[in-house]
């Protein structure tokens, strides 16, 4: 095969999206995993949460709110896209308030970026972004683990656009820590004070100067309850070339979600774990993790789990005690009312009631 020959079938496969190896370091580019939630409203305070889309969460400071939903409405290719709506402006701001959009990464997870070394690597990030109406944003790479941020301004129209931004490498900042613990960020700045935008913008340049962190020209977010973002197909990628976006299965989305948060129950008498009573009103209960957390997890327990053992004898739980969790699974106390059957084997469900109940495990970064 010719040069030309190798060359055109290379762009054969760009165009066709056949490229292999996993390019994408982002869980959830296309927003198709929702464990939580498809939609959550009053989202904002002072606070960083996770109210919907897997593995996207928010550090807010300000008093807007917004409305957050998993939207079928993504540019061709893309079955879903995250959708924030304004429901209460905020045209007041004072210096520190900050509405980010981020996911976050571990430390094991870049070390391929080589950063603090002379071969630092570049990175390209691309997503598809609409909104109501015009509006700037601010995108940020950011080392949790030294503080330095690159950042570069983005346009938003009223028609799905794909977004391209290429970062240097940062050879004058610190090596990351091979571990799980949290190292970089990558956010999308959607409203900010003057203690983020005080200073010039230093466009694509390292710095760990806090009021350089936002471009000249952001548009805030909160400034009608008009405004709406629209985004999807976010994919980060090593090197200056921003290749068509990965997409993975759900199966294999779902698990990558599920190292960070996992959810059981939620729906009518849904297996969460087995038991085994200890006395009529109280259990031990065993939930093994359906993936390997990233850390030892948060449990949250609701009271409308269950236990039974036959069909008419369900109570639900009271409380929990002796919790024991690891990175593979919890073991646990639950106490009850009588189910008069104690030193036998239950059942532990989510209940048919209207809320149901869920336990989740909360490993995020």
């Amino acid at each position: 095969m010719t040069k030309a020959a190798e060359l055109a079938k290379m762009g054969e496969v760009l165009t066709n999206s056949q490229i292999g190896g996993r390019r994408n370091i982002i869980i959830n580019g296309a927003m198709n995993i929702a464990q939580r939630a498809t939609s959550a409203t009053g989202v904002g305070g002072t606070n960083e949460e996770y109210p919907t889309i897997d593995r996207f969460n928010f550090t807010t400071t300000s008093a807007g709110r917004f409305t957050m939903t998993q939207t079928a409405d993504g540019p061709t290719g893309f079955a879903n896209c995250m959708k924030l709506d304004c429901t209460t402006a905020d045209t007041s701001i004072s210096a520190s308030e900050a509405l980010i959009l981020q996911t976050k990464f571990e430390g094991q997870d870049v070390q391929q970026l080589m950063y603090g070394s002379s071969s630092a690597q570049p990175v390209t990030v691309s997503f598809y972004v609409k909104g109501n109406a015009n509006a700037t944003y601010t995108l940020e790479w950011r080392n949790e683990e030294d503080g330095r941020n690159i950042g570069k301004t983005f346009n938003v129209t009223t028609d799905w656009t794909r977004v391209i931004i290429t970062f240097t490498g940062d050879t004058g900042g610190s090596a990351v820590d091979d571990d799980n613990t949290h190292a970089f960020t990558l956010g999308i700045w959607l409203h900010g004070g003057t203690t983020f935008s005080g200073g010039t913008f230093a466009e694509n340049t390292w710095h760990a100067t806090n009021n350089l962190r936002i471009g000249d020209g952001q548009t805030s977010f909160f400034d009608s309850t008009d405004r709406t973002f629209f985004i999807t197909g976010v994919q980060l990628e090593v090197g200056s070339v921003a290749t068509p976006f990965e997409h993975r299965s759900f199966g294999e989305e779902l698990l990558l979600c599920q190292r960070y948060f996992e959810t059981f129950g939620g729906t009518a008498y849904q297996p969460v774990g087995m038991a085994i009573g200890t006395s009529g009103t109280r259990d031990r209960v065993n939930v093994p993790f359906k993936v390997q957390k990233r850390a030892a997890p948060t449990l949250t327990v609701s009271t409308d789990l269950i236990i039974s053992y036959r069909v008419g004898y369900d109570q639900n739980i009271t409380g929990t005690a002796d919790l024991n969790i690891s990175i593979n699974g919890a073991h646990f106390a639950v106490d009850h009312a009588d189910v008069g059957a104690a030193a036998r084997p239950h059942f532990f469900n989510s209940d048919a009631s209207s809320s149901f109940g869920t336990l989740t495990a909360d490993a995020e970064l």
